[in-house]
């Protein structure tokens, strides 16, 4: 995981950052150029947005809180991985303004933990809907924490998949790609 922690400056007018920064991106191996989309999305309390991630070749993504605090999780589903099926959450606010580095490969998902959220997302390729893959924010084997009752979420999460059944589809793409 890596994250930018900017400094936010304070005074009676109320409050200045950075959010994005070209050369710290690239001084830590990012290629700034390489972002081609930013999105964002408005969450009510308690709300669930994820686990979701992409095939292929995954996309990645800069994750920032940019009104109230979300709890931000990340489930590493690259199976090559030393922290392969491990969980990380991190609460992300517009207090503190650290934004998130999501690599290709993770499952990505928040919780909101204010009357209402905005998250910013800065994306390496444009939407295949297609490729994308998603797990259940209540699965077992996963046992992630939520802080908060979940009050909301799309039709899509509440009929995602498992983690085992991502581990077998991960597992017979893995096998085609080998045998090519």
């Amino acid at each position: 995981m890596l994250t930018f922690r900017p400094t936010p400056h304070r005074d009676d007018r109320g409050v200045f950052t950075r959010t994005f920064d070209a050369a710290i991106a690239a001084e830590h191996g990012l290629a700034p150029d390489a972002f081609v989309q930013d999105s964002q999305s408005r969450s009510r309390k308690g709300t669930v947005r994820g686990l979701h991630g992409r095939r292929g070749r995954g996309e990645a993504k800069l994750v920032r809180c940019a009104r109230g605090a979300v709890l931000d999780v990340l489930v590493d589903a690259r199976p090559s991985s030393p922290t392969f099926g491990r969980s990380l959450a991190i609460r992300l606010d517009d207090e503190e303004f650290t934004t998130l580095y999501v690599p290709p490969g993770l499952l990505h998902g928040f919780q909101a933990l204010t009357e209402s959220a905005d998250v910013c997302y800065r994306i390496d390729r444009p939407h295949a809907p297609g490729e994308d893959i998603a797990v259940r924010y209540d699965d077992p084997d996963l046992a992630i924490e939520w802080p908060l009752p979940v009050t909301a979420m799309s039709e899509r999460d509440r009929a995602a998949g498992s983690w085992r059944e991502l581990l077998a589809e991960l597992s017979t793409e893995l096998s085609t790609e080998a045998g090519r």
